[in-house]
C-alpha cells in the first residue's frame, strides 16, 4: 500500500509495506518482467533490507497474485493468465469510466493527467517505448484519483501491475503503446471541455480496444 493511502488512514506504514511497495512500482514500470525469478541477496541489497523483511514483503505480493514461491525455486513473478487480464480490464471499466463521468473538471487529479501526457510525448519523439507506457499507466492512474476514494487508489495499484506485466510479454512495446498515446490526449481534452459523459463513453471504447489487443497478441505468444 501506497504511502498516501496510510496517511489517509492515520497510521505509519511498516518497513515491509514499504519494501512491498517499492517492489510493486517496479512491477508497474515494467522494471520486472514476468516468469522472473527474483534474487533475495540481488533485491536485499538493493533494497536496502533484510531477507527476512523481504520474505515478508513477497508474502504481501504473493497475497495480491504478483509473485509466487515455488519450493526448492524461490520467488518468481507471476505470468497473468488471459481469464486475468479479461478481469482486470472489466475492474477497470467499472472503476476508470465512473471516475472520469462524475469528476469535476478541474479536480487537482487531471494535473497529474496533463504531466503524464507530456512524458509520453517525450517518450515517444525519442523511442522510448517502454516509458511510454509507464506514462500511459500514469496517465490511467489520475483518472482514477479523480475519485477521491483510497481503496480505488489502491485497487488500480494493484490492477496496474499485473496488467503490466502482460504488457511485458509482449514483443513489440511500440504496436501496444503508439495509439494510445493521443487517445488519452482526446480524452483530456473531452474531460477539460466539462463533456465528461462524452469522455467516459469514449474511455469505455478506449478500453475495450486496449483489451483486444493485448488479448490477440498475448494469445500468439503465451500458449
Amino acid at each position: 500500500m501506497n504511502a498516501k493511502h496510510y496517511a489517509t488512514r492515520g497510521a505509519t506504514p511498516s518497513l515491509t509495506d514499504t519494501v512491498a511497495e517499492k517492489i510493486r512500482q517496479q512491477l508497474i514500470l515494467g522494471h520486472l518482467r514476468a516468469g522472473q525469478r527474483l534474487s533475495e541477496a540481488a533485491l536485499s541489497e538493493q533494497l536496502e533490507v533484510s531477507r527476512n523483511t523481504l520474505r515478508e514483503a513477497f508474502r504481501i505480493l504473493a497475497k495480491e497474485g504478483l509473485v509466487r514461491h515455488e519450493p526448492n525455486r524461490g520467488v518468481s513473478v507471476v505470468v497473468p493468465s488471459i481469464a486475468d487480464i479479461i478481469d482486470i480490464y472489466r475492474v477497470r471499466r467499472l472503476i476508470e469510466c465512473q471516475a472520469l463521468a462524475q469528476a469535476w473538471p478541474r479536480h487537482p487529479a487531471h494535473k497529474r493527467m496533463i504531466q503524464a501526457i507530456e512524458e509520453a510525448r517525450q517518450a515517444r519523439d525519442t523511442g522510448r517505448w517502454l516509458d511510454v507506457g509507464s506514462a500511459n499507466m500514469a496517465f490511467h492512474a489520475g483518472i482514477v484519483a479523480l475519485a477521491d476514494s483510497v481503496r480505488l487508489t489502491k485497487m488500480f495499484s494493484d490492477i496496474a501491475a499485473e496488467l503490466r506485466l502482460a504488457f511485458g510479454l509482449l514483443d513489440d512495446p511500440e504496436y501496444l503503446h503508439a495509439p494510445f498515446v493521443d487517445k488519452n490526449i482526446h480524452l483530456l481534452e473531452l474531460f477539460e471541455s466539462g463533456d465528461t459523459r462524452a469522455a467516459s463513453a469514449a474511455l469505455e471504447d478506449y478500453l475495450t480496444q486496449s483489451e483486444r489487443i493485448v488479448l490477440s497478441v498475448y494469445s500468439i505468444h503465451v500458449s
